[in-house]
């Protein structure tokens, strides 16, 4: 395919997403030619766009991607793993595993990784949960008044949530740490699988530079990043960042693939998804 052409590219105003693609949006990598259109959407957002093909190059959920592995290939940068920590349940008072068995839990979206592996951990599929869909940033607001028992919180408030007065239940990345040993993958960057393996890998690497500007050049991509922060002060946006641009960000590796494969396939095994097609890597 001629280089000669606007590719879409699909990310979500969070700041990790934001950092990542710092290099790139500032001019300060270069573009090898390329063009790319930023298409700035929530994570549920991308996941439908994805869904619908339109666009060439996106984050999405990894959740998602089962959905959509026929078309598009993961590509090895850009992921968002929690190593040891990720999306959370939260509630007014604590509530146990048993309790949240039979309760409301408001959630971001039904194609997010964190609702995925709440199933998981639940070992009940969406359909047996009482789930309420509401934005990402309402999760904590539709808690706080009544109209769930508890929250499946991604994003920043995964750092805030005591601040707001809630209690941790459980956190999902620390139980799947535990469960298997590896990180729990939440995000990933798919590109289109019309694209040739030379081009799929060269626009990898481009990003991937991109990935590798932020990290070098920290102060400026953490000043870039906060204004996509909904408010978090410097400390917060750098803390949040830290956790979710790590080496897995940089290259997956085959730790991170292995993460990935095994969270789609124990889905799979459990009825829970169902692949439209093989994983594959780029």
């Amino acid at each position: 395919m001629s280089n000669d052409r606007t590719l879409t590219l699909g990310h979500s105003p969070d700041s990790d997403d934001a950092f990542m693609f710092y290099g790139l949006a500032s001019g300060k990598v270069s573009n090898r030619g390329w063009r790319f259109k930023h298409v700035i959407k929530d994570i549920q957002s991308l996941n439908e766009l994805a869904l619908a093909g339109t666009l060439d190059i996106t984050a999405i959920s990894v959740h998602a991607y089962a959905l959509v592995a026929d078309s598009y290939s993961i590509m090895t940068m850009g992921a968002s793993m929690g190593d040891g920590y990720g999306p959370i349940i939260i509630a007014r008072s604590p509530l146990t595993r048993e309790r949240l068995m039979d309760s409301r839990i408001a959630i971001p979206g039904l194609l997010t990784s964190a609702c995925l592996a709440m199933q998981l951990w639940l070992d009940k599929p969406a359909r047996d949960i009482d789930m309420l869909v509401v934005p990402f940033d309402k999760v904590f607001q539709v808690v706080s008044d009544g109209e769930a028992d508890a929250g499946l919180i991604i994003h920043e408030g995964q750092i805030t949530y005591n601040e707001h007065g809630f209690h941790l239940c459980i956190d999902l990345g620390k139980w799947w740490k535990d469960l298997t040993g590896l990180p729990l993958p939440l995000g990933i960057n798919v590109i289109k699988n019309l694209f040739n393996h030379t081009e799929q890998s060269e626009i990898t690497e481009i990003l991937r530079d991109s990935v590798i500007y932020g990290l070098n050049h920290l102060p400026e991509a953490i000043e870039y990043a906060k204004q996509y922060s909904r408010g978090l002060n410097t400390n917060k946006v750098e803390q949040f960042v830290s956790l979710y641009v790590n080496k897995w960000t940089v290259d997956l590796g085959e730790e991170g693939k292995r993460a990935i494969e095994l969270f789609l396939n124990r889905a799979q095994e459990k009825g829970f998804i169902q692949m439209s097609g093989p994983i594959k890597f780029v």
